[in-house]
């Protein structure tokens, strides 16, 4: 098979479109012909050398695609050959074929095409697993969501709408913030220019945010503090602001407040907490969702897999709205 390579690390032309073996299906994983790949910051990350892959996983590059189940290993009794999935993928996604855990790939949502369907998983099971598993979020609360123009910020905003949650957003051009408005933001925050605490709190009657969903790390953390409120919860998923900030623990303690970060690429594939069990609740709970089209796939542009070094260098264009997917012939 064909797949991405990394000559070494570095600028995104690092990366090459060379043969590779063909993958072949262990105990309980299914092999999946690739129709389209998603493509993440994390991509990003290992391709400059700073994410390697975890133990066991593939160095490929890649953590989503939609595809065709070519093959099914021993012990799978859920899916066929032939069937029309997505998956989510701890490498290995930048190339033709993919094994994967069967506990990690998903159903195609009604409505979804194919190619769209590469867009899911890593936002989905992202999203789900930090604002309902971890924050807990609920109806009535605000959600702040930084990066709401993300891939995963498009979908958090759909899905904190839809949970019953009011929603604010960061964005720093007002073309992004117009999207996340679109998709159910009401309350925004460019942060080129406006500091988002005082937005926060000039909307809410000077309450805060009861969860704040945050991309950047240790340079939001001393203002993510100051804006949540009174029992708020921190959920730190990027640390595109650097990873070593100073927490202040009395003010933490006063607020009754609580921080937590999480990975999704390295959690075991079973096991509590483990992929099954999120894939599980993104095909019960967020599927229906996109099914009734209160939340859908936002995609910017699709790309074909040999322009993988352009696909890159988009995610960091100022007006790239949503996902960046690539397209396998």
């Amino acid at each position: 098979m064909q797949a991405i390579s990394l000559t070494e690390f570095g600028a995104p032309d690092v990366m090459r479109w060379t043969t590779h073996p063909d993958p072949v299906p262990a105990v309980g994983e299914v092999v999946i012909d690739v129709a389209a790949i998603g493509v993440n910051r994390a991509d990003i990350n290992q391709r400059q050398g700073h994410y390697p892959p975890p133990a066991g996983a593939s160095e490929i590059l890649g953590l989503e695609v939609s595809g065709v189940i070519s093959e099914v290993g021993p012990g799978v009794i859920e899916w066929e050959i032939g069937d029309r999935v997505c998956a989510l993928l701890s490498g290995g996604g930048y190339a033709e074929r993919v094994a994967v855990p069967a506990s990690q790939v998903l159903p195609i949502p009604t409505g979804v095409d194919l190619l769209m369907a590469a867009a899911l998983p890593e936002a989905a099971c992202t999203v789900w697993s930090n604002l309902v598993n971890t924050a807990h979020l609920r109806e009535g609360e605000t959600v702040l969501i930084h990066g709401g123009g993300s891939g995963i910020g498009t979908h958090a905003i759909q899905v904190a709408r839809v949970l019953g949650a009011r929603v604010a957003a960061t964005a720093g051009t007002p073309k992004k913030l117009d999207a996340c408005r679109g998709l159910g933001a009401d309350i925004l925050a460019n942060y080129t220019d406006t500091d988002f605490v005082t937005t926060l709190k000039d909307s809410t009657g000077g309450r805060g945010a009861d969860v704040v969903l945050d991309n950047m790390g240790a340079a939001y953390l001393h203002r993510n503090l100051s804006t949540l409120a009174d029992g708020g919860r921190l959920v730190v998923i990027g640390l595109q602001g650097g990873w070593d900030g100073t927490l202040n623990l009395a003010k933490l303690m006063a607020k009754r407040a609580s921080v937590h970060s999480s990975s999704l690429r390295g959690r075991p594939a079973a096991g509590r907490d483990g992929k099954a069990d999120i894939v599980s609740d993104v095909v019960k709970h967020v599927w229906p969702m996109i099914s009734a089209t209160t939340v859908r796939p936002i995609v910017h542009a699709v790309l074909p897999v040999a322009e993988a070094a352009a696909a890159h260098r988009m995610l960091d264009y100022p007006d790239t709205i949503g996902k960046v997917l690539l397209r396998v012939a």
